[in-house]
């Protein structure tokens, strides 16, 4: 995006801005992602204040409900105020979540028994670091999208919500190799490694003003335009040129069909919200796929712990519980690392599908969904551990493509003005279909615990010990709720075509309306 002036080129201090955002709102996001690192240290939480399993169940899902929920408040506040009220919070969220739990942990041994007083006070710090962590994603992503032109925006939000896919594995390796045996410097790195990014992009964190071509950024600065928020919309955006109809104007563009709602590369200054976006078929159409596709990765993510024991457990007669939690955090890292990778690809497959093949972003949900389905089909026939990293590999690049591109498609069809309030509304489809799967697994694994299903016999002669209340039959242990993941990520599918072609069909609709009406001037 260099400017070009005569035979030389020089870097326009807008585009050095720009990409300033582009790289603080990437360590920003590398910083919220912190929840799937709970399973780091709440077996060892667990065990110092002597809480049950479902205590701690509670605990991490008040840090989900934290992110999930919280995501319609932050987009609406992001897209009135800016990022900057965001990150504030963030820091302090962040700082007083992590920190309360960290308090907890050290005071554990004096404590004989924590009430429900205590326990409350530990969930609302658990939704504190999921509230937190949420307000410095939305306000990344809201300053990275409205920083670069279309054909451009699925790269960039892409690559900073990569970040927030890598978080895990990043935060969990500098676990495992400096604070392998200290439980509470583990705390204090979320403490101050989750809150002090959210200072650093509290100044360089900050929309930046562009156009669709990059030598505009000399008329921004000849105006003597340095603030995003002094640039009205309608300087940003110039009624183009015929061959530039797909970016054409609002002032130039005709009445479309009420079925086929402008898109924000058409008009440009698109504005879908509100009762109007709850109301619209297409909202329900990406949030639907969204519950189905999210849900399922969700429920892997969650489980795959499960699933590791129970492939570790069938037809091992010494059940060591150490070893099977090594093997669970290599399934967790194959996804993390996976998921950093397809949220980072699918940002450069849309935009170059898009800007060089002429293919709307959204058929790109089909090739996900499809990615799902052959997650869930490798899943369901692995029965061998060291092959389940195939399907962990799969899972992880089709759910960091989910949300690479999704918050892209959002802008498209529903435009940049509300985009991070919309996305709020979509991304609570996580939290529904997520929960949904998660339970539908439970009560498959609950159905073959040898405690509850099985005779004694069945258990007998082996060392049971720390397996006594685990599934001891491989795949049989879950596969039922892959069956039913399978059809639910082939549904999304056929819902992803259905997708793309709306907004084929509406391009194609626009474009020969803009031309027949250019005829006529």
């Amino acid at each position: 995006m260099a400017l070009h002036a005569g035979s030389s080129s020089y870097t326009s201090p807008l585009e050095l801005r720009r990409y300033g955002t582009l790289v603080g709102s990437t360590l920003v996001a590398l910083a919220s992602g912190t929840n799937y690192v709970y399973s780091a240290y709440a077996p060892q939480l667990g065990t110092r204040l002597r809480i049950s399993n479902t205590q701690l169940n509670i605990i991490a899902l008040a840090g989900n409900v934290g992110v999930y929920f919280s995501g319609p408040v932050w987009g609406r506040i992001v897209d009135r105020r800016g990022p900057r009220i965001l990150l504030a919070s963030g820091f302090i969220m962040l700082l007083i979540g992590y920190s309360g739990i960290r308090i907890f942990y050290d005071h554990g041994d004096s404590i004989t028994k924590l009430g429900q007083p205590g326990l409350s006070l530990l969930v609302f710090c658990s939704f504190l670091t999921g509230f937190g962590g949420n307000g410095g994603l939305t306000a990344s992503m809201n300053a990275t999208a409205k920083s670069f032109p279309d054909r451009l925006r699925a790269t960039t939000t892409g690559i900073v919500i990569s970040g927030f896919g890598l978080s895990a594995f990043f935060f969990s390796t500098i676990a495992k190799v400096f604070f392998a045996h200290s439980t509470s410097s583990l705390l204090l790195l979320l403490s101050l490694g989750t809150s002090l990014p959210m200072i650093m992009g509290f100044f360089v964190v900050r929309p930046v003003p562009h156009a669709e071509r990059p030598d505009d950024d000399e008329a921004f600065l000849h105006a003597g335009r340095q603030d995003y928020t002094a640039v009205s919309q309608s300087e940003i955006y110039e009624v183009p040129e015929r061959n530039r109809v797909i970016e054409m104007s609002p002032s130039r563009s005709p009445p479309l069909p009420k079925s086929f709602p402008r898109t924000a590369e058409s008009t440009a200054l698109a504005d879908i919200h509100g009762k109007t976006l709850l109301t619209s078929f297409d909202f329900w159409l990406l949030a639907t796929i969204t519950v189905f596709l999210s849900g399922t990765g969700l429920m892997y993510i969650n489980n795959v712990g499960a699933m590791t024991k129970a492939l570790y457990a069938h037809g091992n007669p010494e059940f060591n519980e150490a070893e099977a939690a090594r093997y669970q955090g290599e399934q967790v890292s194959t996804i993390s690392v996976a998921n950093f990778l397809g949220r980072i690809i699918i940002g450069f497959s849309a935009d170059f599908a898009k800007s060089k093949l002429g293919f709307p972003r959204s058929f790109g949900a089909a090739i996900i969904a499809l990615g799902f389905v052959a997650s869930q089909v490798a899943a369901s026939r692995i029965e061998v551990l060291d092959r389940l990293w195939i399907a962990s590999f799969i899972l992880g690049l089709s759910y960091g493509g989910l949300f690479g591109l999704f918050p892209t498609i959002t802008v498209d069809w529903f435009g940049l003005a509300h985009f991070s309030e919309n996305w709020g509304f979509v991304s609570v489809s996580p939290a529904i279909g997520g929960n949904l799967f998660s339970l539908a697994f439970g009560r498959n694994l609950d159905a073959h615990d040898p405690t509850l299903a099985s005779p004694a016999g069945e258990v007998s002669g082996r060392a049971i010990g720390d397996a006594a209340h685990q599934c001891l039959q491989g795949l049989t242990c879950y596969v039922d709720t892959l069956k039913l993941t399978i059809a639910a990520c082939s549904l999304a599918f056929l819902l992803s075509l259905l997708a793309g072609w709306r907004e084929w069909r509406r391009r194609k609709v626009e474009s020969s309306v803009v031309w027949d009406a250019g005829a006529d001037e």
